[in-house]
């Protein structure tokens, strides 16, 4: 190592590796370790002070003294756009929330297995980033962590992740597979939001409890495979379907989705984007349909829904362009705000006598509505219910 004078500033140090790079630490616990920081007071304050390929040693001495480097600071390597890839040594035990975000050069990361966490939003705009190793030892992914790694294809994730925060994969359009391990408890919100490269999805069979919109947007996923024994699952139906049993509810499906008797109700955003889906069997059980829950379904040309159903929410059915024909039972008693917004293709439509209410914009834009039978049990109209149907 080469001393360089050491300034004012926030960074205690500043120490030059063999190799030419600069590298700027922070004293921690107590003055026996190192934690990798930014230059200056701020993350700003300095551009690119870390370009090219950066290798971070495991110990570094100063002033006659050796001290192990077991953490990256939050921020450390923010939006240097220079940086092209970095090598994390087996002592750093934490990655910091927003550690390399924006830093759109980088290429690749192997996160060694001694780290035990990946902070919120560490690897955000990264999106030059093809692939990522996560080591056997990190516990958590942290909200985030890779959103908008619009070039991620791969990621392997460690056998021990037992949770994966909210929008962790969020718009990471190259991802094409993910296996989720067994060690995986939950799986949080928006977590694979607009993954439309996505195909396929494995989840291990310990997982309890998945986020509302996790894969919200992935119109490219045909398959979704819950292990046996899994409770969300379930399994006569040979996966492609992910089911809350505590409440009977579908969280999410995709394309080939078989809806089994248990369910009772389908789950928002369940269907959303899937634009691969052209039918879908709602079985008898089944008594509301969730708010977006087939919204942007293209492909879906004809929808029954049964005489169990008693409510549609808000924006069910909205944006189904290929839809020509809905059957609507006597069962339901109230139809959602934009329910059937944008269905282009409906030419008539027959509301029976048990509805009370139809929302707002429940109809609107549907340009080729000629005919709307209502009976005389509805007692309210919303605002553009029938709006723009010229």
């Amino acid at each position: 190592m080469i001393l360089l004078p050491l300034v004012t500033s926030a960074h205690d140090i500043v120490v030059q590796n063999a190799d030419g790079a600069t590298i700027y630490y922070n004293y921690i616990n107590n003055g026996t370790e190192l934690e990798v920081t930014f230059r200056g007071s701020s993350y700003d304050d300095y551009s690119n002070e870390y370009q090219g390929n950066v290798v971070i040693p495991e110990e570094v001495t100063f002033m006659n003294r050796t001290r192990k480097v077991t953490s990256i600071r939050g921020y450390a390597f923010s939006s240097c756009s220079g940086l092209t890839s970095v090598t994390i040594p087996n002592s750093v035990t934490s990655i910091g929330d927003y550690a390399f975000s924006s830093c759109s050069g980088l290429t690749s990361v192997t996160i060694p297995n001694s780290v035990t966490s990946i902070g919120d939003y560490a690897f955000y705009k990264c999106s030059l980033l093809t692939s990522v190793t996560i080591g056997n030892s990190v516990t958590s992914i942290g909200d985030g962590a890779f959103y908008y790694c619009s070039g991620l294809t791969s990621v392997t994730i460690g056998n021990s992740v037992t949770s994966i925060g909210n929008a962790a994969f969020k718009y990471c359009f190259g991802l094409t597979s993910v296996t989720i391990p067994n060690s995986v408890t939950s799986i949080g919100e928006e977590v694979f939001v607009h993954c439309s490269g996505l195909t396929s999805v494995t989840i291990g069979n310990s997982v309890t409890s998945i986020g509302t919109y996790a894969f919200y947007g992935c119109s490219g996923l045909t398959s979704i495979v819950v292990e046996n024994g899994n409770s969300n699952y379930d399994s006569r139906f040979n996966c492609n379907a992910i089911i809350e049993t505590a409440t009977n509810t579908l969280i999410s499906g995709c394309k080939n989705t078989i809806i089994p008797n248990s369910v009772t109700s389908i789950g928002s955003s369940a269907f959303y984007g899937c634009s691969g889906l052209t039918s879908i069997t709602i079985p008898n059980s089944v008594t509301s349909i969730g708010y977006e829950a087939f919204w942007g379904c293209k492909g879906l040309t004809s929808i029954t829904i049964p005489n169990s159903v008693t409510s549609i929410e808000k924006y069910a059915f909205g944006h189904c362009y290929g839809l020509t024909s809905v059957t609507i039972p006597n069962s339901v008693t109230s139809i959602g705000g934009s329910a059937f917004s944008d269905c282009i293709g409906l030419t008539s439509i027959t509301i029976p006598n048990s509805v009370t209410s139809i929302g707002n914009s429940a109809f609107e834009n549907c340009i080729g509505l000629i005919s709307v039978i209502i009976p005389n049990s509805v007692t309210s109209i919303g605002n553009y219910a029938f709006g723009h149907c010229i």
